[in-house]
C-alpha cells in the first residue's frame, strides 16, 4: 500500500462527478488522489500507478476532455467534471487507436498503455491525422519502459487508417484467436470457451475479470494472416495483446482483495546501520485500525532467501543492523484506511549510523570492514576464461591498444511497481503476484517462511516490466508472513521510492583491457578485467561474474585471451540481474578499444569487425567450437550499405558545420541464451480437451516480450492445429509445469524448444490412436478430430472419449534443457548451447560547446536464427535500444540523489530515434524452427555504437558512462588542453 497522503484523517465528503458516461458519487476525503478514488472506490484499474508524483504519466485520463494525470489531482478538483479512463475510450468496444495499437505492436507489457492510449486520444480528437513531432509533444509526458516508443508513434499516426476500416459498432467482427486465462486473481476457473465471434468486449464479473476472450482482428489481413498457413514466421495480434490496451489486464496492484490488510514496509535510511525496536506493541494500541508489528522475530522459516541457493544471504527483515539504504526491517499491518492515514515519523525503531563503504575500491582496501563475515575481501565471486598465451600474443603484436571505462548504477525503472496480495487458502499459502520466477518465488517463501513447496503456490498477474529485477523476491515473503500470521489477506503495493531504493540494479564496473593485432588487422589477444559492484547481498553477482569472461572478446575469434570478473560487495544497492547480466558493460569495454585498434590499423572500423568476427567452425574463447548457425557476419554484412551511406552524410554535415559534428558508429555482439553451464529446464504441457480444444499450459511468464504468444505459435505449427484453437493457461504454479525463469533470453529457445516437443509428441500420440502416419493433416472442427491422409477422412468424436483428470483426452507433456557442458579452471568448455548475435549503427550529432548529443537514426541487424513472430522481435528490438540509449546517455542511479522517476532520467518518446530493424535468419539447428534468443542481446551493442559515434564526432572518448553533456564537455576541454 502506499504511503499516507498528507491530510488523509480529514472529515469525508460526498463528491459527485462523470465517469466513461455514468454519473458517479464517493464519499472519501476531498484531497484524496482522483487516482486512487478511480482504482480503489470504482474499481476502475485500468488507470494505472507508476510513481504518484506526475513523472511517469501511466495515471492519465480525461477530464473534461483534457489529459491530466489523475496522481496529482485531488477528487474535490473533479466534482462535475467529465472524466473518461481507458475502460471508456469507446463504450466497451475498440476504438480505432486501440485497434491500432494491437495491430502494431505498441502494447508490449501494457502498464503504460492506458496511460499512452488516454494521451493520444486528447491529440486525436483535436488533431485526427497527426505528425510526428505533435504526437511526441502530446504523449512526452508518459513513459514507457518497453516498447522504445517507435511503434507508439506508428500506431497513433496510423489511428485515421483503423477509423475508416473499422466498423461502426467500433471492432470489425472476426473469427476469434483463442483465449488466455492468466487467473490474475488467484482462482483455478476454467476460461470459458468462446461461443461466437462477437463484435463486443468480454469483461467479466468478479473472480472472472482475469479471464479474457481474444479476438482476431480484420485488420491489414494480407500481413496478419498466417505465412502458408503456418504459425511461424507470421505476426498475429498478440494473444495477450486485447486487455492490454482496454485496461482489463490485471497487474500486481489490480485486484487486492476488498478485505486485505494494507501493509507498510519501515526502511533503513541509512547505507550501514544498527538498529532497535522500542515497545512495538505499545506502538500498536494507540493508534486504532493498526493490526500488527512484524520483525524478523516473527519470521518461522531461515530468514535468507537468492537467486541462487549457494550464496543466498540477503534477509527478508534485516536483524539488527541493515546493509543498505532501503533494507526492510519492519512491517506494519493494518486496515487500509488506517494505512493510508499513518505516519511512520514515530516508529519506534532507533538507528545509530555506521561506517560504510560504497566503491569497489574501498572495499578491497586493506583493513577495510567485511559486509559479510564469510566472505574475505569483500569479495563474493570470481570469473575466470583463459585461453592460449595471451600476454606472449600481445608482446608479439604489431599493435595493440589499451583502455579503462567505468559505468555507473542502472535502475530498472519498469512502470509498474512491485505489488501482490496473498492469503490462506486452508493450508495452502497463495500469493498473487507481478513476477518472472514463479517456482523461484515458491521455494524462496517457503524456506523463508518454514513451508513446504506444496504448500505455497505463486499466481503471477501480468507484469508491468521486469528486465530482470523481478527475478528476485521481493514483497513476497512479506505479504506471505502477514497472510500467515493473521490469518487474513495481506496487500502490499510499493511506492516509486522503495521500489528504487530497495531492489536490484545494474552492475556498476570498472573495467580495464588490452587488445592485440597483427600487421593484416587478425586480433592476436586480449587481457580483460572487470570489478562489478554487486552491493550488499549477492543477488546475481555470481552469474555477472562467471558470464562477462565469457562474452567480453565479442563475436570475434580471439586466439589468446584472459578475462577476469570479480563481484565485489559493497553498502550500496543490491546489484541484479539487468537485461544482459553484465555483458552490455564489457562489451562497452571491448568495442571502444575495437574502434581505437581499428583506427590504428588504417581499417575501416566496419571492416576489421568483419575481418575478426567468429564463423561457422570457429572456436569461441572458452573452446567452443561453433559448428552452424553463427550470424556475426551476416549481421554486420546487412549493416554495409547504411554504414556507407551514413558516413558520407556525416563528412558532408561536418564540412558545413563548425560547432555541431556528426558521428557514425558501430558495435557488436553475441550473447549465450539461458545459464551459463548450469541446468536450465522448461516443461510444457499442452492437450486437447473432449470440447476440441487445444489447451496450452505455459508457464513461462510473459513480462512484455510476448512468449504468450510466440510460444504458442511454436506449439502451433508442432502440433499442426491453427493457433486460434489454442487457449493459454498461464503461469501458476498450482497448474502449470516449471517453464523456468523469464531470463537470460532463454524463453524462445528454451520453452519454445519444450513447446515444440510437446506439440510433436501429442500429434504423434493422435496419429497413433487414429492408426495413420506422420504425412497425415488434421483439424478441429467442434469437438470432432478431422484426420486426413490421402483420400481418406476420419472423424474422431472426442466427447465419446474418456478425459483425464485436466480435462484431456489426449495430453503430451515434454521437457528440454540445453546441452551444455560445465567450465574447466581456465574456463574452457561449453557455456550455453546456442548463441545470438547482433550489430547496430549509430548516426548522432553533437553540439561542441553543450556536449549535448541527438541521435539521428539507429540501425539495427540481429541474428534471431528464425523469426517466429517478425512483429514483436522488432518491438523487443526498439525497446532494447531505448534502454541502450538511457545507459549510453543519461541513466545514473545515485544512491539518495535520485530514488525516483523525477530525478533519475530514462529516455521520453522524444529521446529514441528513428530505429530501422533487419532481421537476419541463420537458423541454429538446437533452436525451435531455428530460433534464437532476443531479448538481451538488442541493449548490448547500443551503448558503445554511440560511444563509438561520439568519439568519431568529437575526437574523444567518456571514459565514464553515461556520457553525460558536462563529462562529454570536459573530455573536448581536456583534449583541447593537450591532457
Amino acid at each position: 500500500m502506499s504511503k499516507a497522503q498528507p491530510g488523509m484523517s480529514m472529515e469525508r465528503a460526498d463528491i459527485a462527478f462523470e465517469v466513461n458516461g455514468a454519473a458517479v458519487s464517493v464519499c472519501v476525503p476531498p484531497v484524496r488522489r482522483l487516482s486512487s478514488v478511480l482504482r480503489d472506490e470504482l474499481r476502475l484499474t485500468g488507470t494505472k500507478i507508476g510513481c504518484d508524483a506526475g513523472d511517469c504519466g501511466a495515471c492519465t485520463v480525461l477530464v473534461d476532455g483534457e489529459p491530466v494525470c489523475a496522481c496529482l489531482m485531488s477528487v474535490a478538483s473533479a466534482a462535475g467534471t467529465v472524466v473518461t479512463t481507458v475502460e471508456g475510450l469507446a463504450n466497451g468496444r475498440l476504438s480505432a487507436l486501440q485497434a491500432s495499437f494491437l495491430d502494431h505492436g505498441a502494447a508490449q507489457c501494457g502498464i503504460c498503455t492506458p496511460g499512452l492510449l488516454i494521451a493520444a486520444t486528447a491529440l486525436l480528437d483535436r488533431e485526427p491525422n497527426p505528425s510526428e513531432t505533435e504526437v511526441q509533444d502530446a504523449l512526452g509526458g508518459v513513459l514507457c519502459r518497453c516498447t522504445g516508443y517507435r511503434k507508439i508513434v506508428a500506431a497513433v499516426m496510423d489511428a485515421g487508417r483503423f477509423a475508416s476500416e473499422l466498423s461502426t459498432d467500433g471492432i470489425a467482427p472476426h473469427p476469434p484467436a483463442g483465449t488466455f486465462s492468466p487467473y490474475s486473481d488467484g482462482e483455478k476457473d476454467e476460461a470459458p470457451a468462446l461461443a461466437s465471434p462477437s463484435p463486443r468486449l468480454s469483461r467479466g464479473e468478479g473472480k472472472g475479470e482475469g479471464q479474457h476472450q481474444l479476438q482476431r482482428l480484420d485488420l491489414d489481413l494480407d500481413r496478419r494472416m498466417p505465412i502458408s498457413g503456418h504459425a511461424v514466421g507470421s505476426s498475429p495480434i498478440r494473444l495477450d495483446g486485447l486487455p492490454k490496451v482496454t485496461g482489463g489486464e490485471k497487474f500486481g496492484g489490480d485486484s487486492f482483495p476488498a478485505d486485505a490488510l494494507a501493509v507498510l514496509v519501515v526502511r533503513s535510511p541509512h547505507h550501514h546501520a544498527r538498529f532497535a525496536f522500542g515497545d512495538l506493541d505499545a506502538w500498536v494500541k494507540t493508534r486504532p485500525g493498526i493490526v500488527g508489528v512484524f520483525t524478523a522475530a516473527d519470521i518461522p522459516g531461515k530468514n535468507s532467501f537468492g537467486v541462487i541457493a549457494p550464496f543466498a544471504d540477503q534477509p527478508a527483515l534485516a536483524e539488527g543492523f541493515s546493509r543498505f539504504r532501503g533494507e526492510a526491517v519492519a512491517l506494519v499491518a493494518g486496515e487500509r484506511e488506517a494505512i493510508l492515514d499513518l505516519d511512520l515519523s514515530d516508529f519506534p525503531v532507533r538507528w545509530t549510523e555506521l561506517p560504510y563503504l560504497l566503491q569497489p575500491c574501498e572495499a578491497q582496501a586493506g583493513g577495510a570492514q567485511l559486509i559479510h563475515e564469510n566472505r574475505p575481501a569483500n569479495l563474493l565471486t570470481t570469473g575466470f576464461v583463459e585461453r592460449g598465451d595471451p600476454e606472449a600474443a600481445l608482446s608479439g603484436a604489431a599493435f595493440v591498444v589499451s583502455g579503462a571505462i567505468d559505468t555507473s548504477y542502472v535502475e530498472h525503472a519498469y512502470i509498474e511497481p512491485e505489488a501482490g496480495h496473498a492469503y490462506m487458502d486452508g493450508g495452502t499459502l497463495v500469493v498473487v503476484a507481478c513476477t518472472q520466477a514463479p517456482y523461484m518465488d515458491r521455494d524462496d517463501v517457503a524456506k523463508v517462511l518454514g513451508l513446504a513447496a506444496d504448500k505455497v503456490r505463486i499466481v503471477p498477474t501480468a507484469t508491468g516490466g521486469g528486465f530482470g529485477s523481478k527475478l528476485d523476491v521481493s514483497l513476497q515473503p512479506l505479504i506471505g508472513l502477514v497472510a500467515m500470521k493473521t490469518g487474513r489477506p495481506a496487500a502490499l503495493a510499493y511506492t516509486r521510492n522503495e521500489s528504487m531504493i530497495s531492489t536490484t540494479k545494474r552492475h556498476p564496473a570498472e573495467m580495464k583491457a588490452t587488445i592485440g593485432a597483427d600487421a593484416d588487422g587478425r586480433v592476436t589477444g586480449m587481457v580483460f578485467a572487470g570489478d562489478f559492484n554487486t552491493g550488499a547481498y549477492a543477488s546475481w553477482g555470481p552469474t555477472v561474474a562467471n558470464r562477462v569472461p565469457v562474452h567480453a572478446s565479442g563475436p570475434y575469434a580471439t586466439p589468446n585471451y584472459r578475462a577476469e570478473g570479480r563481484a565485489i560487495h559493497t553498502n550500496g544497492p543490491i546489484s541484479g540481474a539487468f537485461r544482459g547480466f553484465g555483458v552490455p558493460q564489457a562489451t562497452i569495454m571491448q568495442e571502444t578499444l575495437y574502434d581505437e585498434l581499428s583506427e590504428k590499423l588504417g581499417l575501416d572500423r566496419l571492416d576489421f569487425r568483419l575481418k575478426n568476427c567468429l564463423r561457422n567452425g570457429s572456436e569461441t574463447v572458452t573452446g567452443q567450437r561453433l559448428e552452424a548457425g553463427v550470424g556475426i557476419a551476416e549481421c554486420l554484412e546487412a549493416l554495409r550499405p547504411h554504414w556507407t551511406r551514413a558516413l558520407a552524410d556525416a563528412e558532408k554535415f561536418n564540412s558545413a558545420n563548425d560547432s555541431r559534428k556528426r558521428g557514425v558508429g558501430v558495435a557488436s555482439c553475441w550473447y549465450g541464451c539461458g545459464n551459463t553451464s548450469l541446468p536450465n529446464p522448461s516443461t510444457i504441457r499442452v492437450g486437447i480437451s473432449a470440447t476440441g480444444d487445444v489447451v496450452l499450459h505455459q508457464g513461462a511468464v510473459d513480462i512484455g516480450q510476448g512468449s504468450n504468444t510466440v510460444i504458442a505459435q511454436i506449439c502451433a505449427d508442432a502440433l499442426g492445429l491453427p493457433l486460434e484453437k489454442f487457449r493459454l493457461k498461464s503461469a501458476d504454479t498450482a497448474i502449470t509445469p516449471d517453464a523456468g525463469k523469464t531470463s537470460a533470453s532463454r524463453q524462445t529457445f528454451v520453452t519454445g524448444k519444450a513447446a515444440e516437443k510437446a506439440g510433436g509428441a501429442l500429434r504423434e500420440i493422435m496419429l497413433r490412436f487414429a492408426n495413420v502416419s506422420e504425412k497425415a493433416a488434421i483439424a478441429l472442427d467442434g469437438t470432432s478430430l478431422v484426420i486426413r491422409e490421402g483420400e481418406a477422412t476420419r472423424h474422431i468424436d472426442l466427447s465419446t472419449l474418456k478425459a483425464d483428470a485436466d480435462g484431456f483426452v489426449f495430453r503430451a507433456e515434454e521437457s528440454y534443457d540445453p546441452p551444455t557442458l560445465p567450465l574447466d579452471a581456465k574456463g574452457q568448455g561449453k557455456p550455453y548451447a546456442v548463441y545470438g548475435y547482433g550489430a547496430q549503427i549509430a548516426e548522432l550529432e553533437v553540439d561542441l560547446k553543450l556536449g549535448t548529443v541527438k541521435l539521428i537514426k539507429i540501425t539495427a541487424a540481429h541474428d534471431v536464427g528464425k523469426a517466429i513472430n517478425p512483429l514483436l522481435a522488432e518491438g523487443q528490438i526498439e525497446g532494447g535500444i531505448a534502454q541502450g540509449i538511457g545507459m549510453a546517455l543519461m541513466e545514473e542511479y545515485i544512491p539518495g540523489r535520485t530514488e525516483n522517476l523525477h530525478d533519475y532520467l530514462i529516455p521520453t518518446i522524444g529521446d529514441v530515434p528513428p530505429i530501422e530493424t533487419i532481421l537476419i535468419e541463420v537458423p541454429d539447428p538446437e533452436g525451435p524452427f531455428g530460433a534464437k534468443g532476443l531479448g538481451e542481446h538488442v541493449l548490448i551493442p547500443t551503448a558503445p555504437a554511440i560511444l563509438n559515434a561520439i568519439r568519431h564526432a568529437t575526437g574523444v572518448l567518456v571514459t565514464k558512462i553515461p556520457a553525460t553533456p558536462s563529462r562529454i564537455r570536459a573530455a573536448i576541454r581536456d583534449k583541447e588542453a593537450g591532457r
